[in-house]
């Protein structure tokens, strides 16, 4: 069954109502919180291999991204950014508040709770800014590669999006959050493992996000290009 898809440019389809995207920003919100949480400071080792935990699960969130860029455009994809960006500043403090209060007596998880939500400044600065940067080298890149591609090959936006994105993301993350913690092996070690894990993660998700865009630029009737897209992060957000 064929779709007739409307193509319409960046300012477009800022102003536009579309069906799904509040979902797909809830789950891009919601896995990037989860795997910062849960999985960022933890190092483990399969089949020889050392790597960040949350690389298992992390990724997704780019492939959301991605998601959200070809579906959506830039602008849409920039309110997620800012979205999760405030998320993960709320969650950081709401976790510093609770971590800082005084433990009830006879309560005896106290030692527990921080090292599992008791993150310091550092990791709290580095994934927020990691997150930050990264995501929108990824969706600039996908959009631009868009453009160039005249909305052809999307595997090659969904890969040399997160070829970049990654790169900025883990070049931040990694050095800021653990330099002098670990040994400058594991950091390096870690930091490279984890880019060519998340860039080979993306190749492996290809076939989901062929699936995913198709079905909800079906569902939504558009095809957005980002012709005369301000591309600034900054830049001041349509009414949608």
């Amino acid at each position: 069954m064929s779709h007739e898809l409307s193509r319409i440019d960046g300012q477009a389809g800022a102003r536009r109502h579309f069906r799904y995207f509040d979902y797909l920003m809830a789950a891009f919100v919601a896995i990037l919180l989860l795997s910062n949480l849960i999985g960022a400071a933890k190092l483990a080792t399969l089949w020889g291999y050392t790597f960040g935990a949350g690389i298992l699960f992390f990724p997704v969130s780019y492939v959301l991204g991605d998601v959200l860029t070809e579906v959506y455009g830039y602008a849409n994809a920039r309110r997620c950014v800012w979205t999760g960006f405030a998320a993960m500043l709320f969650m950081a403090f709401m976790s510093t508040v609770v971590v800082a209060l005084p433990p009830a007596e006879g309560w005896s998880g106290q030692a527990a709770y921080e090292s599992v939500f008791g993150n310091t400044w550092r990791i709290v600065a580095a994934s927020v800014t990691a997150f930050w940067a990264g995501e929108f080298v990824n969706s600039f890149v996908m959009a631009k590669m868009k453009l160039l591609t005249g909305g052809r090959h999307l595997w090659s936006r969904t890969i040399g999006s997160t070829l970049f994105g990654q790169a900025v993301d883990s070049v931040i993350f990694y050095p800021v959050a653990f330099w002098g913690i670990w040994s400058e092996q594991q950091v390096l070690t870690v930091m490279v493992t984890n880019w060519a894990l998340k860039v080979l993660w993306e190749a492996l998700l290809t076939p989901v996000t062929y699936a995913v865009v198709g079905y909800l630029k079906a569902r939504e009737g558009v095809d957005v290009f980002d012709t005369g897209t301000d591309f600034s992060p900054f830049a001041k957000a349509e009414a949608v």
